[in-house]
């Protein structure tokens, strides 16, 4: 089987600050270091298990933090830059997903980081009614296309917000968190050595998780910042205002809902 890992930045082992996140800071370099090498502690627990192919999606901001170069010989895939409205391209040949180093949805006590797509314009998602992040949303593409979500990987909260949203689902918690900025952190080498053997056991056990599928048609509700203005309802009549700073929009499908509502 094939395994398709998605990547995110402020979930990653080592990382509890965002100037080891924002490209224009001065640890960035660093950030893209540690999120490089859970990678490839995620690849080779997969390997370990009997995984064929090994996708990679770098998809923290531009996707411009993975440093191809370090990337182990377990990867046989880099999914790079702009993939338009397929924001997980390839994922038809692969029958898993991981989310490494995810962050837990915005507004979530004690989480390092925490946010939902955009710290700045995005104050609370909701799908169907029900308060969610970016694990829900993407487990969610994934899930409408039969493909489960076996792993994540991030702090505690995270964790946890993935167990509810996901049964079953394996979880690497490589560190507790404490503040938005500040939490308990495993050192390197434990907390890689826990990424792979996770990776490992949800592999063998990927068969016992159910994929994540959200009833349709989805509605996808957003509250912006207090700052952020609304996107124009012109020409969208799956868009509805409620109020200003909130609306939603509606899809057949997550995937659709989402892309809608940017």
């Amino acid at each position: 089987m094939n395994v398709y890992i998605m990547t995110d930045i402020e979930g990653i082992s080592g990382i509890y600050c965002r100037e080891q996140v924002l490209p224009d800071m001065r640890r960035f370099g660093e950030g893209r270091e540690l999120m490089t090498a859970d990678v490839n502690a995620c690849a080779a627990g997969l390997k370990a298990a009997g995984a064929d192919r090994i996708y990679v999606r770098d998809c923290h901001g531009g996707s411009y933090t993975i440093l191809e170069e370090k990337v182990s010989d377990d990867v046989d895939y880099l999914v790079c830059g702009a993939t338009g409205s397929d924001r997980f391209p390839g994922l038809e040949d692969c029958g898993a997903v991981i989310l490494l180093g995810y962050h837990a949805m915005a507004g979530t006590a004690g989480a390092i980081l925490e946010h939902s797509m955009s710290s700045a314009t995005v104050q609370n998602y909701w799908i169907n009614g029900v308060k969610s992040g970016e694990t829900g949303i993407d487990a969610g593409i994934c899930g409408e296309r039969g493909v489960p979500v076996i792993m994540v990987s991030g702090d505690d909260k995270l964790c946890a917000e993935a167990r509810r949203f996901i049964p079953g689902v394996y979880s690497a918690e490589v560190k507790k968190g404490i503040t938005c900025f500040g939490g308990m952190l495993l050192p390197p080498a434990k907390a890689r050595r826990l990424i792979a053997d996770t990776a490992e056991e949800a592999y063998r056990h990927a068969a016992d998780i159910r994929p994540l599928v959200w009833d349709n048609p989805v509605s996808f509700r957003v509250e912006v910042t207090e700052r952020s203005q609304l996107p124009s309802a012109l020409g969208k009549p799956y868009m509805t205002v409620i109020d200003g700073r909130t609306y939603e929009v509606t899809g057949d499908s997550m995937a659709e809902a989402f892309f809608r509502s940017l």
